[in-house]
Protein backbone atom coordinates (compact mmCIF):
# COMPACT_ATOMS: atom_id res chain seq x y z
CA UNK A 1 0.00 0.00 0.00
CA UNK A 2 1.34 3.44 -0.91
CA UNK A 3 0.16 6.38 1.19
CA UNK A 4 0.57 9.92 -0.10
CA UNK A 5 0.75 12.75 2.45
CA UNK A 6 -0.02 16.24 1.20
CA UNK A 7 0.70 19.60 2.80
CA UNK A 8 -2.34 21.72 3.54
CA UNK A 9 -1.45 24.33 0.95
CA UNK A 10 -1.85 23.06 -2.57
CA UNK A 11 -2.82 19.59 -1.38
CA UNK A 12 -6.07 19.51 -3.31
CA UNK A 13 -4.31 20.37 -6.55
CA UNK A 14 -1.65 17.73 -5.98
CA UNK A 15 -4.29 15.12 -5.22
CA UNK A 16 -6.31 16.08 -8.29
CA UNK A 17 -3.22 15.78 -10.44
CA UNK A 18 -2.38 12.38 -8.99
CA UNK A 19 -5.91 11.10 -9.60
CA UNK A 20 -5.84 12.40 -13.16
CA UNK A 21 -2.55 10.65 -13.78
CA UNK A 22 -3.90 7.42 -12.41
CA UNK A 23 -7.01 7.76 -14.52
CA UNK A 24 -4.90 8.23 -17.62
CA UNK A 25 -2.89 5.11 -16.86
CA UNK A 26 -6.05 3.08 -16.38
CA UNK A 27 -7.36 3.91 -19.83
CA UNK A 28 -4.18 2.79 -21.57
CA UNK A 29 -3.40 -0.39 -19.62
CA UNK A 30 -3.36 -3.63 -21.60
CA UNK A 31 -6.08 -6.24 -21.00
CA UNK A 32 -5.12 -8.75 -18.34
CA UNK A 33 -4.40 -12.29 -19.39
CA UNK A 34 -7.19 -14.87 -19.15
CA UNK A 35 -4.71 -17.77 -19.05
CA UNK A 36 -5.32 -19.87 -15.95
CA UNK A 37 -2.69 -21.12 -13.54
CA UNK A 38 -0.75 -24.34 -14.12
CA UNK A 39 -2.37 -27.73 -13.46
CA UNK A 40 -2.69 -28.59 -9.77
CA UNK A 41 0.17 -30.53 -8.16
CA UNK A 42 -0.14 -32.78 -5.11
CA UNK A 43 3.55 -32.25 -4.34
CA UNK A 44 4.70 -28.70 -3.71
CA UNK A 45 7.63 -26.93 -2.01
CA UNK A 46 7.73 -23.17 -1.59
CA UNK A 47 8.75 -20.37 0.75
CA UNK A 48 7.47 -16.90 1.37
CA UNK A 49 6.33 -14.21 3.78
CA UNK A 50 3.12 -13.97 5.76
CA UNK A 51 1.33 -11.18 7.65
CA UNK A 52 -1.69 -11.90 9.84
CA UNK A 53 -4.19 -9.49 11.41
CA UNK A 54 -6.75 -10.83 13.85
CA UNK A 55 -8.83 -10.02 16.92
CA UNK A 56 -8.14 -11.76 20.24
CA UNK A 57 -10.03 -11.05 23.46
CA UNK A 58 -11.40 -7.90 21.89
CA UNK A 59 -7.98 -6.56 20.92
CA UNK A 60 -6.47 -6.18 17.49
CA UNK A 61 -3.31 -8.23 17.03
CA UNK A 62 -0.90 -8.58 14.15
CA UNK A 63 2.21 -10.55 13.34
CA UNK A 64 4.46 -11.15 10.39
CA UNK A 65 7.34 -13.33 9.37
CA UNK A 66 8.41 -16.00 6.93
CA UNK A 67 7.17 -19.49 6.22
CA UNK A 68 8.21 -22.65 4.44
CA UNK A 69 5.66 -25.02 2.95
CA UNK A 70 5.99 -28.62 1.85
CA UNK A 71 3.09 -30.81 0.80
CA UNK A 72 2.61 -34.27 -0.59
CA UNK A 73 -0.59 -36.04 -1.57
CA UNK A 74 -1.30 -36.90 2.10
CA UNK A 75 0.80 -34.62 4.32
CA UNK A 76 1.44 -30.91 4.77
CA UNK A 77 4.38 -29.47 6.72
CA UNK A 78 4.54 -25.77 7.54
CA UNK A 79 7.23 -23.88 9.45
CA UNK A 80 6.50 -20.35 10.68
CA UNK A 81 9.57 -18.18 11.21
CA UNK A 82 9.85 -14.82 13.00
CA UNK A 83 11.39 -11.76 11.29
CA UNK A 84 14.57 -12.46 13.32
CA UNK A 85 14.83 -16.00 11.99
CA UNK A 86 13.52 -17.86 15.03
CA UNK A 87 11.20 -20.82 14.43
CA UNK A 88 7.80 -19.87 15.90
CA UNK A 89 5.89 -23.05 15.13
CA UNK A 90 6.24 -26.31 13.22
CA UNK A 91 2.96 -27.71 11.89
CA UNK A 92 2.16 -31.10 10.43
CA UNK A 93 -1.19 -32.08 8.95
CA UNK A 94 -2.20 -35.51 7.75
CA UNK A 95 -5.59 -37.15 7.27
CA UNK A 96 -7.51 -37.07 10.57
CA UNK A 97 -4.70 -35.51 12.61
CA UNK A 98 -2.78 -32.26 13.07
CA UNK A 99 0.15 -31.37 15.30
CA UNK A 100 1.74 -28.07 16.29
CA UNK A 101 5.07 -27.61 18.06
CA UNK A 102 6.15 -24.26 19.49
CA UNK A 103 9.64 -23.55 20.76
CA UNK A 104 10.01 -24.67 24.37
CA UNK A 105 6.55 -26.23 24.54
CA UNK A 106 5.26 -29.78 24.13
CA UNK A 107 3.72 -30.82 20.83
CA UNK A 108 -0.04 -30.36 20.71
CA UNK A 109 -2.34 -32.48 18.58
CA UNK A 110 -5.97 -32.26 17.44
CA UNK A 111 -8.21 -33.83 14.78
CA UNK A 112 -8.01 -30.66 12.66
CA UNK A 113 -5.60 -27.75 12.37
CA UNK A 114 -8.16 -24.94 12.33
CA UNK A 115 -9.15 -25.52 15.94
CA UNK A 116 -5.57 -26.33 16.96
CA UNK A 117 -4.10 -23.07 15.64
CA UNK A 118 -6.96 -21.02 17.09
CA UNK A 119 -6.44 -22.56 20.53
CA UNK A 120 -2.65 -22.38 20.42
CA UNK A 121 -1.87 -19.27 18.37
CA UNK A 122 -5.09 -17.29 18.67
CA UNK A 123 -5.81 -17.30 14.94
CA UNK A 124 -6.75 -19.85 12.29
CA UNK A 125 -4.31 -21.05 9.64
CA UNK A 126 -6.49 -22.67 6.94
CA UNK A 127 -3.97 -25.24 5.72
CA UNK A 128 -6.51 -27.43 3.93
CA UNK A 129 -7.55 -24.43 1.84
CA UNK A 130 -4.00 -23.22 1.32
CA UNK A 131 -3.10 -26.47 -0.41
CA UNK A 132 -5.31 -25.18 -3.22
CA UNK A 133 -4.96 -21.42 -2.79
CA UNK A 134 -1.16 -21.28 -3.05
CA UNK A 135 -1.46 -22.78 -6.53
CA UNK A 136 -4.30 -20.52 -7.65
CA UNK A 137 -7.20 -22.92 -7.06
CA UNK A 138 -10.20 -22.90 -4.73
CA UNK A 139 -13.67 -24.35 -4.26
CA UNK A 140 -16.04 -21.44 -4.86
CA UNK A 141 -19.12 -20.69 -2.77
CA UNK A 142 -21.33 -22.45 -5.32
CA UNK A 143 -19.19 -25.60 -5.18
CA UNK A 144 -17.51 -25.05 -8.55
CA UNK A 145 -13.77 -25.35 -9.10
CA UNK A 146 -12.10 -21.92 -9.35
CA UNK A 147 -8.89 -21.46 -11.33
CA UNK A 148 -7.26 -18.05 -10.95
CA UNK A 149 -5.86 -15.92 -13.77
CA UNK A 150 -4.80 -12.27 -13.94
CA UNK A 151 -8.24 -11.49 -15.40
CA UNK A 152 -10.12 -13.64 -12.85
CA UNK A 153 -8.37 -12.94 -9.58
CA UNK A 154 -11.04 -12.93 -6.85
CA UNK A 155 -13.23 -15.65 -5.36
CA UNK A 156 -15.24 -16.38 -2.21
CA UNK A 157 -14.71 -19.96 -1.11
CA UNK A 158 -17.31 -22.44 0.05
CA UNK A 159 -15.96 -22.29 3.62
CA UNK A 160 -16.12 -18.50 3.87
CA UNK A 161 -12.80 -17.01 2.78
CA UNK A 162 -12.34 -14.26 0.21
CA UNK A 163 -9.22 -14.64 -1.93
CA UNK A 164 -7.64 -11.82 -3.91
CA UNK A 165 -4.75 -12.72 -6.21
CA UNK A 166 -3.07 -9.34 -6.11
CA UNK A 167 0.09 -10.01 -8.12
CA UNK A 168 1.90 -12.71 -10.08
CA UNK A 169 5.46 -14.04 -10.19
CA UNK A 170 5.94 -12.91 -13.79
CA UNK A 171 3.30 -10.87 -15.61
CA UNK A 172 4.77 -11.93 -18.96
CA UNK A 173 4.89 -15.68 -18.21
CA UNK A 174 2.95 -18.03 -20.50
CA UNK A 175 1.42 -19.67 -17.40
CA UNK A 176 0.87 -17.37 -14.39
CA UNK A 177 2.05 -18.29 -10.90
CA UNK A 178 0.62 -16.51 -7.83
CA UNK A 179 2.90 -14.03 -6.06
CA UNK A 180 0.72 -12.21 -3.51
CA UNK A 181 -2.57 -13.52 -2.12
CA UNK A 182 -4.79 -11.54 0.27
CA UNK A 183 -7.11 -13.76 2.33
CA UNK A 184 -10.05 -12.42 4.36
CA UNK A 185 -12.49 -14.34 6.55
CA UNK A 186 -16.07 -13.41 5.61
CA UNK A 187 -19.68 -14.45 6.18
CA UNK A 188 -22.67 -13.40 4.10
CA UNK A 189 -20.42 -11.09 2.12
CA UNK A 190 -19.07 -9.25 5.16
CA UNK A 191 -15.72 -9.55 6.93
CA UNK A 192 -15.93 -11.36 10.28
CA UNK A 193 -13.49 -12.08 13.10
CA UNK A 194 -11.27 -9.20 11.87
CA UNK A 195 -9.19 -11.98 10.34
CA UNK A 196 -6.99 -11.36 7.32
CA UNK A 197 -3.85 -12.98 5.96
CA UNK A 198 -1.43 -11.59 3.40
CA UNK A 199 0.83 -14.13 1.70
CA UNK A 200 3.76 -13.35 -0.58
CA UNK A 201 5.35 -16.34 -2.30
CA UNK A 202 9.08 -15.80 -2.77
CA UNK A 203 10.12 -19.12 -4.26
CA UNK A 204 8.57 -22.34 -5.49
CA UNK A 205 10.30 -25.52 -6.55
CA UNK A 206 9.64 -26.43 -10.21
Amino acid sequence: MTIFLFRRAGGALALAGALAALGGCATTSAPRSTTAVAPYRDTLDLAGRIAINYSRDGKQESLSGKFSWRQTAANTDVTLISPTGQTVAVINVKPGSASLKRSGEPTRTAPDLDSLTRQTLGWTLPVSGLRDWLQGYATAADGSRFSASPASDTVVTRDGWKLDYVSWQDDAAAVPLPKRIDVTRIALGQQVDDMSIRIVIDAAAP
